[in-house]
């Protein structure tokens, strides 16, 4: 097996082994991300973070908020790093993009920072 062949070869189990452990990490908590949103709990920012809608919500979505938060900067900081640029920019970007990719009845904040139903 020639080099390149067999890191595709081990690349796929693995791939795959990752995938299986994210769907693991996500099922640990008490709510999913797309139940937070539909619930109004949590929204898209321009920032290319989530950010907390409602006052209300538990400890739970904040935490589950705060760890695809910290996941989405990591990925950014990779981005802007490999692309050269700020992270400032990846992140609008980002933000742009997720709130394009919001459905209609989630929320999303404003550039002015006021959270509206899209």
């Amino acid at each position: 097996m020639t080099k390149q062949l067999a890191k595709r070869f081990f690349a796929i189990p693995l791939f795959v082994i990752l995938l299986a452990g994210l769907g693991v990490c996500t099922s640990a908590w008490a709510i999913d991300l797309q139940t937070a949103k539909a619930q109004g709990l949590v929204g898209e920012q321009p920032d290319g973070y989530l950010g907390l809608v409602s006052a209300n919500a538990g400890a739970d979505v904040k935490a589950m908020m705060d760890d695809i938060n910290s996941k989405r900067k990591a990925l950014y900081q990779g981005i802007a790093q490999s692309n050269k640029t700020k992270l400032s920019v990846v992140e609008n970007l980002a933000g742009a993009k997720a709130i394009n990719k919001t459905p209609a009845g989630q929320y999303i904040k404003s550039p002015a920072g006021t959270w509206q139903k899209k």
